[in-house]
């Protein structure tokens, strides 16, 4: 029903990139990666103008996951009524801010989401009851590593029930651990192992919201992290540039 999470289950290293309401993301959606990212913390685009290209994605191959401007239960219901299928909640710094964003995104009675129908692409059931079940089961839930205190708090984030990820804002917390962007350093990589092994500890996976420029994504894999996202731009513009290189002109 969600193959993104059924691959994070399963150990399998999971891969998104960036979507967004000014570019083609059905094309994107079948190019291979897993998962979409919709962003509406750093990005000019809102929510309610995310929910024509989330819906765009319905029969493809890869899933629709929202970051939300702020972990608050009206924004992550709103992502999910306009069919995210993996929510990430940015600034996630204690138990009880990771338990909150657990209950804003499932139904009662294993949360409080509220209830609008039938949304996204789940599935038929029987009952509405089974369908509700299945939403509270398969969506992926990713709380954001970004802080000191988050780290300090780390076990107890990763111990809540329905979190599926731990996910590092890998600048934010840089600038946090006092090696703004300097992302090879020794500080920033020991706190990139403690996530890791926690992540492993409490059987969640360890993720990255991206790549860091100029860093090999099998470094961060070898270190435990499954999921992260990729620029599909230079991608696109190297399979293009082979593409015409086959042609003469």
């Amino acid at each position: 029903m969600n193959a993104i999470k059924d691959a994070i289950k399963a150990g399998k290293t999971v891969v998104g990139t960036a979507g967004a309401p000014n570019i083609d993301v059905a094309l994107l959606a079948d190019a291979g990666f897993d998962f979409l990212l919709f962003d509406t913390q750093h990005s000019p685009w809102e929510l309610k103008q995310m929910g024509p290209p989330i819906q765009a994605l319905r029969g493809k191959t890869a899933a629709p996951v929202v970051r939300v401007p702020v972990n608050e239960a009206h924004q992550i219901c709103f992502a999910l009524d306009a069919g995210a299928r993996g929510i990430i909640a940015p600034m996630v710094n204690t138990r009880a801010e990771a338990e909150a964003m657990v209950q804003a995104c499932r139904y009662y009675p294993a949360g409080n989401r509220s209830n609008a129908g039938v949304r996204g692409e789940w599935g038929e059931y029987k009952t509405y009851r089974e369908y509700m079940d299945a939403v509270n089961n398969e969506l992926l839930i990713v709380p954001m590593i970004e802080t000191n205190q988050a780290l300090e708090n780390l076990d107890a984030i990763a111990s809540v029930p329905g979190v599926d990820v731990l996910l590092i804002g890998p600048s934010d917390l840089s600038i946090e651990l006092g090696v703004p962007l300097d992302y090879a350093c020794d500080t920033y990589q020991r706190a990139l192992d403690k996530i890791a092994g926690t992540a492993a500890k409490h059987g969640k996976a360890a993720g990255m919201y991206f790549i860091p420029p100029g860093m090999d994504p099998n470094f961060f894999v070898q270190k435990g992290f499954k999921f992260f996202t990729m620029p599909w731009g230079p991608w696109a513009t190297a399979g293009i540039q082979s593409a015409l290189a086959g042609i003469k002109r």
